[in-house]
C-alpha cells in the first residue's frame, strides 16, 4: 500500500459519463502538502463501451468495468485498486471544489480519533448557479451517533452529505464498503461510520452537486415509497446494530 495517497473513488454509467471530463478538472486544481498523491479509480457500473472514450489520458487514473449492480457495487468494485491510505468519493456528475483535497487530509491527518470527514455542498443547477443546503452543522468533530439521531428525526435526512465523503481506507473495508441497495448506499455507509467512530465537517464548500435530467436521484423510482421505506429500514437497522455492539477502531478508541 502507499501510505501518502489519497484514492478518489468514481462510479459512472453511460448517461453520466459525458461529466468525468469536468470532473477531472476539478481533481487536477486539487493542491496536497508535500509528500502526497491522488489516484482516481473510475468504476463503470457495466460493460458498454460508452464511458471509456470520456476518460481522461492520465497515468494517475484508473479505469475498470463490472457487472452492473448500482453504484455502491460498482464503487466497492473500486476498493479492489485502492492502494492509498484514504478514499474520497467522487461522483461521475459532481465536481470537487478548491482545496477541499487538502483540508480532509489536515482533518484527519491532526486527529486519529477521527476515520471520516464530511464538507458543505452545493447543488450546481443546470444553469451553472449553485443553491446551498439548510441546517449545516458547525464546523468540526461529529460525535458517535449524532447523524443517526439526526436522521431519524428529519425524515431520513442527515445533516451531512454523504457524497462529500472522505475515510480512512481501513476504516471503509471494515464496514464493507457500500450498503447493497439500488439507492441510499452511501446514506448507509455514513450512517454506518458514525456509528462506529466520530467524524469531521468543513463548512468550507467542498463539492459541486450536479442537478441535472438524467441523475438516478431525481428519477421516480428513488422516491417511490414502498422502496424507500424499505431501504431506509435496512439503513437503520445497520447503524443501530452497530451501535449496540459498541464496535470500533481499537487504534483510534479516544
Amino acid at each position: 500500500m502507499h501510505h501518502r495517497r489519497i484514492v478518489i473513488v468514481t462510479a459512472v454509467h453511460a448517461p453520466s459519463a459525458e461529466f468525468l471530463g469536468e470532473a477531472y478538472e476539478s481533481l487536477c486544481a486539487q493542491e496536497l502538502p508535500p509528500g502526497w498523491e491522488w489516484h482516481w479509480v473510475i468504476q463503470e457500473d457495466g460493460t458498454t463501451d460508452l464511458v471509456r472514450p470520456h476518460v481522461p489520458e492520465d497515468a494517475r487514473v484508473t479505469f475498470r468495468q463490472g457487472r452492473p449492480g448500482g453504484p455502491g457495487v460498482a464503487r466497492t468494485f473500486a476498493l479492489a485498486h485502492a492502494d492509498g491510505t484514504y478514499v474520497k468519493v467522487l461522483d461521475a456528475d459532481d465536481q470537487l471544489a478548491a482545496g477541499v483535497l487538502a483540508r480532509d487530509l489536515a482533518a484527519l491527518e491532526a486527529d486519529p480519533t477521527i476515520g471520516w470527514a464530511t464538507s458543505r455542498a452545493l447543488d450546481l443547477m443546470p444553469d451553472g448557479s449553485t443553491v446551498g443546503f439548510p441546517g449545516d452543522p458547525e464546523e468540526g468533530p461529529i460525535e458517535r451517533g449524532a447523524v443517526l439521531d439526526y436522521w431519524k428525526a428529519n425524515d431520513f435526512r442527515a445533516q451531512v452529505h454523504p457524497a462529500t465523503l472522505f475515510v480512512r481506507q481501513e476504516l471503509l473495508l471494515a464496514l464493507g464498503g457500500w450498503m447493497a441497495l439500488p439507492a441510499s448506499e452511501d446514506t448507509g455507509l455514513l450512517l454506518a461510520l458514525n456509528a462506529v467512530g466520530r467524524g469531521w465537517f468543513s463548512r468550507e464548500t467542498g463539492l459541486l452537486y450536479r442537478k441535472w435530467k438524467g441523475q438516478v436521484t431525481g428519477q421516480a423510482a428513488h422516491a417511490e415509497t414502498t422502496e424507500r421505506a424499505a431501504r431506509m429500514a435496512v439503513v437503520e437497522q445497520r447503524a443501530t446494530a452497530l451501535a449496540s455492539f459498541a464496535w470500533r477502531d481499537p487504534a483510534r478508541t479516544v
